[in-house]
């Protein structure tokens, strides 16, 4: 007499699986485009410098509050600029990972 077991035990449906990682993979695409068209905008030091960048990492404006441009202190300005920017970086690539973590549960693929 053979034991029957139930649906989903024993070998695993194989194209089930390849279906999966395809809507894993179209999903990922579709989330990728729409963080490369997403706008962040970040502010340092009360809002005196902000920098807007797209989710390509492209610079697509830098505001600076005029009683900032001291031309006796230029270092303080480019210092504050590069951290508005970093920031940005750093914002852009935590979003896209939050958003890949969210699509593939947490699982790590290496080179996504």
């Amino acid at each position: 007499m053979k034991a029957r077991l139930p649906q989903g035990y024993g070998k695993p449906d194989v194209n089930a699986l390849m279906r999966q990682a395809q809507k894993m993979q179209e999903d990922m695409k579709t989330k990728q485009e729409e963080l490369e068209n997403t706008e962040y905008t970040v502010s340092v030091s009360d809002g005196m410098v902000e920098v807007t960048m797209t989710g390509k990492h492209q610079v697509t404006a830098i505001h600076i509050k005029p009683e900032l441009a001291d031309p006796d202190d230029i270092e303080m300005l480019e210092d504050m600029v590069a951290a508005a920017v970093n920031e940005a970086v750093r914002k852009v690539d935590e979003d896209a990972e939050a958003a890949m973590q969210k699509i593939t549960g947490g699982a790590n693929f290496p080179g996504l």
